[in-house]
């Protein structure tokens, strides 16, 4: 699985990092996983025209001093679709820009 992880994280960041993320992404029923939906401008084509399976998400999870961003665009609600794969060169830099900007507007230390 293609990802971006960072590393490093101090405990009391960690936990303004997931203070952030439940209130900025979707939150899964797995303890530490969270998912950030793609903006339908940045979906493919086929993603765009698989409305039933919208939302299409990426998964970031939190470890203890960790956090790592899949690649992988999925669709919220079918497991096993043509139009859940890698992400675009467009839809990676909106997941990674993602990460950066919380890192940035929360003051974690890297």
């Amino acid at each position: 699985m293609r990802s971006y992880f960072i590393d490093e994280i101090s405990k009391k960041d960690m936990q303004k990092i997931e203070e952030f993320l439940k209130n900025n992404a979707i939150s899964s029923p797995i303890e530490g996983l969270f998912w950030i939906q793609i903006p339908e401008q940045l979906l493919t084509k086929e993603q765009a025209e698989h409305k039933e399976c919208a939302p299409h998400i990426c998964a970031l999870e939190l470890g203890r001093d960790w956090i790592k961003l899949e690649l992988f665009v999925r669709s919220a609600k079918s497991l096993r679709c043509t139009c859940c794969g890698y992400c675009t060169e467009e839809q990676r830099d909106f997941i990674i820009s993602y990460a950066n900007r919380m890192i940035d507007q929360l003051g974690v230390r890297t």
